[in-house]
């Protein structure tokens, strides 16, 4: 039970469940948002994602569970508030402006004050968004980032106390969307708003998110600040969410287990059990002293391992070099800084950062 001297959080989800034609599609997702936190739901397509916004919002129904705002209940299975009336504000992949109307009129749509006030909320926003002037344009004569501006201060015009954003970006230019991305959430720290963004890219929930929430199947997964869910991923699939890895398989033999860098530790793990050692690309290193050496059949010495070039491909900020293992003949990434395209069949010596490498019982 919760401190009754505590302030609640300004959105509170507890155990929504959402079915479709008897399918689970959302199971048991709890969620708390602070007033001014920035939390990313974040999953692949179909995960229950936008379904869990859809019943934040109130235009889907909840199968089991409760929302709350600033701790008053404003939706069970008995009870509902109307949407209008949630003080949640919305924001939606394709914008949803009105073409009809110009920016100014798209943004005191549903503002209730009177003339002065309202065209003086709709005059503020218009500066915060850096399009001031573009009152009297229509959404036909903007770009895709100024739609995107419109639309954030449009949601943000009744100062809600929650906004909701479903992909907000994803119809941007790859260019622009970094700096809009970087705008918009400073407008919403100004703001104070408790925001919940919807999102399929992890460099996006990254950027933006004070707490990610991973979503998998209907249910969250893993939640936590974005260095810790990235450098202490629950799972395989949790690490492979946020980048392409490399992994090593082995059996636990008296909490070890034996690889091409040598033994890892195994806490815990019966022996028998088959692992998958984890290794992001960026944590593979070449030892270049050891050049030269002879061949490696067995494991080595614990700090590096003898590896053939496979294929090396320049990706402008950095280069991707495959090796094939001498020692299990693994296929191992590494990303290496600038340009370094060694030809196929040269032979390397690798390093790995054990304090970055994760292990995890083999499934399926």
């Amino acid at each position: 039970m919760r401190d009754l001297t505590e302030t609640p959080p300004r959105l509170e989800v507890q155990n929504l469940v959402r079915r479709f034609d008897g399918q689970t599609v959302v199971d048991d997702v709890s969620l708390t948002i602070p007033a001014g936190q920035v939390t990313c739901l974040l999953g692949p397509s179909g995960c229950g994602k936008s379904t869990t916004l859809r019943m934040i919002a109130g235009v889907d129904m909840q199968d089991r569970g409760r929302i709350l705002v600033d701790g008053r209940l404003i939706c069970d299975t008995v009870f509902r508030i109307p949407p209008e009336r949630r003080s949640i504000g919305l924001m939606f992949q394709d914008f949803a402006l009105f073409p009809h109307l110009s920016v100014a009129e798209n943004i005191a749509f549903g503002l209730t004050r009177g003339d002065a006030a309202q065209a003086r909320r709709v005059d503020a926003l218009l500066e915060r968004v850096s399009l001031s002037g573009f009152g009297p344009k229509y959404p036909h004569e903007l770009s895709g980032g100024e739609q995107q501006r419109v639309a954030l201060a449009r949601a943000l015009a009744p100062n809600p106390r929650i906004l909701l954003m479903d992909e907000p970006f994803s119809g941007l230019d790859e260019r622009l969307r970094d700096g809009i991305r970087d705008d918009t959430l400073a407008l919403l720290k100004e703001e104070g708003t408790a925001v919940l963004l919807v999102t399929h890219e992890p460099h996006e929930a990254m950027r933006m998110a004070d707490e990610i929430a991973l979503m998998r199947r209907g249910r969250v997964v893993q939640r936590g600040a974005p260095y810790n869910i990235y450098n202490a991923p629950v799972d395989r699939e949790a690490a492979a969410f946020f980048s392409d890895i490399n992994i090593l398989r082995g059996e636990v033999q008296g909490a070890l287990t034996e690889t091409a860098f040598g033994e890892f530790l195994a806490p815990g793990v019966p022996d028998g059990t088959e692992v998958e050692i984890v290794i992001r690309p960026q944590h593979l290193k070449i030892d270049f002293d050891r050049a030269g050496r002879g061949p490696n059949p067995t494991p080595s010495d614990g700090t590096a391992a003898r590896a053939e070039v496979v294929r090396a491909r320049f990706l402008g900020r950095e280069s991707l070099v495959e090796f094939r293992l001498d020692y299990g003949g693994d296929i191992l990434k590494a990303t290496v800084p600038a340009v370094f395209l060694p030809k196929p069949g040269t032979v390397m010596w690798l390093m790995i950062r054990r304090d970055r490498c994760f292990v995890f019982p083999r499934r399926g």
